[in-house]
């Protein structure tokens, strides 16, 4: 790439951008104006109802647990010293390690009528059988409330946690020297200028809970994005499915309208919190007695419900099965291809994220800047949804190769995107792009333009300039964009369970499959490996939480 054709390339690369996003999009669009209108007025009547009723309840819940789980967390963390505080603020993450299908198949087990809890229960106080007392009921939405809320709380945990650490502290401290109690200055002062953060965080729960079907279907609950599933798969009506996902799309608009208004707001404080010398000089104050232990308390409880019943209970079960039957033979096939697809999505993404984010830099235009937006819309898109809309893409595109061996062969050659992995990598790789191109532009706003201004005056072309400058600055951001896609591709469990290839497994619908079957504890192992995998990750984001870090 020379500097003529650097700008014909940079076009290219954020329009194929967009157009990867918006080609599901067009897809799931063309499906829904085709369906069939009887089906619709069916679902009007009697699924969505249900369903819409089912969502509402369970984001608000979620919105709730999350809420007052992460927000207060971070708060104690950022504000207070008490026993243990250091190593808390990286455990409260590593439930970002478990997919909420994993621990919604755990707690069925474990508060189940035939589980520990239940079971300790009635030798403790002598009852014979379950109708002899009352116990709250996990499959439902409480219970899914309790068993996601657990699990995706640190999304507002970690963002609520950077903009506490890195306010100025000053204002806080004038407060309390008028005679301002803590808890007031954290309600007049200190919440209002984290607004922004905390409507971030509780946006990526949203979104995380619209994108499962796992738990909600293994604990009982019409969602949404169930439907579209069941519509689709147990039905067979992809259209009636497109409709239902439409639906599901507006709700999607309306959370990312929100979050960008709530952001929209937060400018107006943007001077009063991250900009002061002292920001991040604050250890907190000293919790002691009651309420440093209190403090603590309050910190491990999320953790144990998050993390370390659900890791203690998979890592029982899978000694005591492998021991008994042996490791599934089978296990580490399932295993590589889960590598082989989310190898592949990293790639994909890197690529095409990096790219894009680079060629709008080069262009320096707003309609670029506008492409590179919309390719971050993918991760709104929940996958199911993005499965459903790919499937006319994939459809153009197999009919195109098989005209083309038609005309030189003589015969098609069949299915050649849709019933192979690389319908995986792609839903993997537009879902996921958002993770790249973010960093990816994070990075690049604290590179100086004067640097490629100094490049091009001497002589360098595009190339040598994003080869010796920017990659170099941008390794660390780009690193960390892998491993996030990597795992995260790594729990994927709608997209690889509506795309995979006749007769292949990945991690998670190996997982799924026993789960459906009443049997999980004899995947324990595979939900392990998915999870120690993730813990990676989870352990190292919160070094981002730290005031001044730049990744």
């Amino acid at each position: 790439m020379n500097g003529t054709s650097a700008p014909f390339a940079a076009r290219c690369i954020v329009i194929a951008a967009a157009l990867f996003v918006a080609a599901p999009l067009a897809g799931l669009l063309q499906r829904a104006l085709s369906g069939n209108g009887e089906v619709w007025g069916h679902l009007i009547a009697f699924v969505l109802p249900v369903a819409v009723a089912d969502t509402a309840m369970l984001l608000c819940g979620l919105a709730v647990v999350c809420g007052v789980v992460g927000v207060g967390t971070a708060f104690l963390v950022a504000s207070f010293r008490f026993p243990g505080r250091s190593m808390l603020a990286w455990l409260l993450t590593l439930p970002l390690a478990f997919p909420a299908y994993i621990v919604a198949y755990v707690y069925v087990e474990v508060l189940g009528a035939f589980g520990p809890v239940q079971g300790a229960l009635r030798a403790l106080f002598g009852f014979r059988l379950a109708s002899d007392y009352w116990f709250p009921n996990v499959r439902s939405i409480g219970g899914a409330v309790f068993v996601m809320g657990f699990v995706l709380f640190p999304y507002v945990y970690l963002a609520a946690l950077v903009m506490f650490r890195s306010q100025n502290h000053a204002l806080a401290e004038s407060a309390r020297v008028v005679g301002a109690s803590p808890w007031r200055v954290a309600r007049d002062i200190v919440l209002p200028m984290a607004r922004p953060a905390i409507a971030a965080g509780l946006m990526l729960v949203l979104l995380e809970a619209l994108n499962d079907i796992g738990a909600s279907e293994y604990l009982g609950v019409q969602t949404l994005t169930l439907s579209v599933f069941v519509t689709w798969l147990n039905r067979g009506d992809l259209g009636g499915a497109a409709q239902t996902a439409c639906m599901l799309l507006i709700v999607v608009a309306v959370f990312v309208w929100l979050e960008r208004r709530g952001r929209g707001i937060g400018r107006n404080m943007r001077s009063f919190a991250g900009h002061s010398q002292q920001a991040g000089a604050h250890d907190g104050t000293l919790l002691c007695g009651w309420r440093g232990w209190g403090a603590t308390l309050a910190c491990s409880v999320p953790v144990a419900f998050g993390f370390l019943i659900p890791s203690a209970y998979l890592a029982q079960e899978a000694i005591v099965r492998s021991l008994r039957n042996g490791v599934d033979a089978d296990l580490l096939r399932h295993a590589a291809s889960t590598f082989v697809y989310a190898s592949g999505a990293v790639v994909v993404t890197l690529l095409l994220g990096f790219g894009a984010s680079m060629a709008a830099r080069l262009i320096a235009r707003g309609w670029a800047r506008l492409c590179v937006s919309f390719a971050g819309l993918g991760y709104a898109l929940p996958g199911t949804v993005l499965a459903l809309g790919l499937l006319t893409p994939f459809a153009l595109v197999d009919d195109a190769f098989n005209a083309v061996a038609r005309v030189f062969g003589g015969r098609g050659v069949g299915l050649v995107v849709a019933g192979s992995g690389a319908a995986i990598v792609i839903a993997l790789s537009i879902r996921f792009l958002p993770i790249v191109t973010g960093l990816a532009e994070a990075g690049l706003a604290r590179i100086s333009a004067d640097l490629d201004g100094a490049a091009r005056t001497a002589g360098a072309s595009a190339r040598t300039m994003i080869a010796t400058i920017h990659l170099p600055l941008l390794r660390p951001a780009l690193a960390a964009a892998a491993l996030i896609v990597f795992v995260d591709s790594l729990k994927e469990l709608s997209i690889a369970l509506l795309l995979r290839p006749l007769n292949v497994e990945t991690l998670s619908t190996y997982v799924y499959q026993f789960a459906v079957r009443g049997i999980f504890e004899d995947a324990a192992l595979a939900a392990l490996l998915i999870v120690a995998i993730g813990i990676v990750p989870a352990m190292r984001t919160v070094r981002f939480a730290r005031p001044g870090n730049r990744g």
